[in-house]
């Protein structure tokens, strides 16, 4: 795989794939720019050494074509000032006027491409869109490590018409430091694995069960755990098809040696809402109208004492409805526990990209932990084990 270090961009057209598939508000503001921020040293590596940039990148997922709310015209002035120049905008990324501008465009200067999802060809992994796409440019840089995992045009496919191809800072960065998870871990080997749906966690859970000394459940996973081991949940989230297969994995991790934690207290509400009842009871004695929204404080400082004697830490998933500030306190202190463990112990710490790179992010702890994923879908299905289309096509 061609590294971006050992790549000399003079003169050449770099189109590169990001994913600036950030959030915005109503007024089209960028609310976490954070995905942007991180493909900043590759531009400028490549601008550095008297190269164009030419970004694609999808944003959000338009059903009917050219959708005002999800357009990167949007990003236009927000890239211009992180770069400090300013970037030019194609209204199309194979067009006319992606064609133009990308033919006329000078060493120094940089374009940004429209969303790219605007055509279903590009999620169909179309050949005929990604050999027009691979015709405004003279390398290709794969940067876009949250999307890898898809077989898309841009992604993947595109690699097979460039005899360049090279593999930027943020996809070397998310892949150094999975492989450092997985392969190079000290001990003790904590997971923490949140979110809503074990589901979504079975492979890397099992997965899991080889590499880590400790794995904490939390989250609305968590409940289905405790339902299958006889506990009431009332309404809290359940996976009701997945009760014996939690049980299997309890028992697996019995027999692997793995410390596998489940909640011991909850905070439950009368209602789905940030300012519903709430109170706090043991996890496995929730009444009938009420559900779990976040961990307990017996919980919490249960979660911190494992962590706290951690040397690597691997976090995906919130503990609970964090999007709630009343229930968003399960997930700030293990956010905290995990920032202190990499201070105060030395740990190596992985934030697994989504809900919970949002939530560090959030509270102000980004810089703290080692390493915050961008990508969670990617990344989950790299320490599955599966081959990443994105990552393999630079490897052809």
């Amino acid at each position: 795989m061609t590294t971006l270090d050992s790549y000399n961009f003079s003169g050449k057209k770099a189109l590169v794939r990001v994913d600036f598939n950030v959030p915005l508000n109503d007024k089209f503001e960028i609310t976490d720019d954070t995905r942007i921020r991180a493909t900043i040293p590759t531009i400028s590596k490549i601008l550095n050494e008297g190269g164009s940039v030419i970004l694609m990148s999808h944003l959000g997922r338009p059903k009917d074509g050219p959708t005002e709310k999800y357009s990167l015209k949007h990003l236009v002035n927000p890239l211009s000032l992180i770069l400090g120049k300013t970037v030019k905008f194609a209204d199309d990324c194979i067009g006319a006027s992606a064609t133009e501008l990308a033919a006329a465009l000078q060493p120094g200067e940089v374009l940004l491409l429209e969303n790219l999802r605007f055509y279903k060809e590009e999620e169909k992994g179309n050949e005929e869109f990604a050999e027009k796409l691979s015709k405004l440019g003279d390398v290709w840089v794969m940067d876009a490590f949250g999307t890898a995992h898809r077989a898309h045009a841009s992604t993947a496919v595109i690699g097979k018409f460039f005899a360049d191809k090279v593999c930027g800072y943020v996809m070397q960065a998310e892949l150094d430091n999975a492989e450092r998870l997985l392969e190079h871990s000290e001990r003790p080997f904590t997971a923490i694995m949140g979110g809503a749906k074990i589901s979504d966690k079975i492979l890397i859970i099992e997965r899991l069960l080889d590499k880590v000394d400790n794995l904490i459940i939390g989250g609305g996973m968590s409940y289905t755990f405790t339902k299958a081991l006889g506990g009431n949940i009332g309404k809290s989230l359940l996976e009701a098809d997945k009760l014996e297969l939690t049980l299997e994995l309890l028992e697996k991790a019995k027999q692997k040696g793995v410390n596998l934690v489940l909640p011991i207290d909850t905070v439950i509400a009368d209602k789905f809402s940030n300012d519903a009842d709430r109170q706090t009871v043991p996890a496995a004695e929730i009444p009938a109208e009420w559900e779990g929204l976040d961990i307990g404080p017996k919980t919490i400082e249960l979660f911190k004492g494992i962590i706290a004697s951690s040397k690597t830490v691997l976090w995906n998933g919130p503990m609970g409805v964090f999007e709630f500030p009343n229930f968003a306190i399960g997930t700030n202190a293990i956010a905290e526990a995990v920032v202190a463990a990499t201070e105060e112990n030395d740990a190596f710490s992985l934030i697994g990209g989504g809900d919970s790179a949002s939530a560090v992010n959030n509270a102000g702890y980004g810089d703290r932990v080692s390493y915050v994923s961008t990508g969670g879908g990617a990344l989950l299905e790299y320490m599955e084990g599966k081959v990443l289309p994105g990552v393999a096509a630079l490897e052809s």
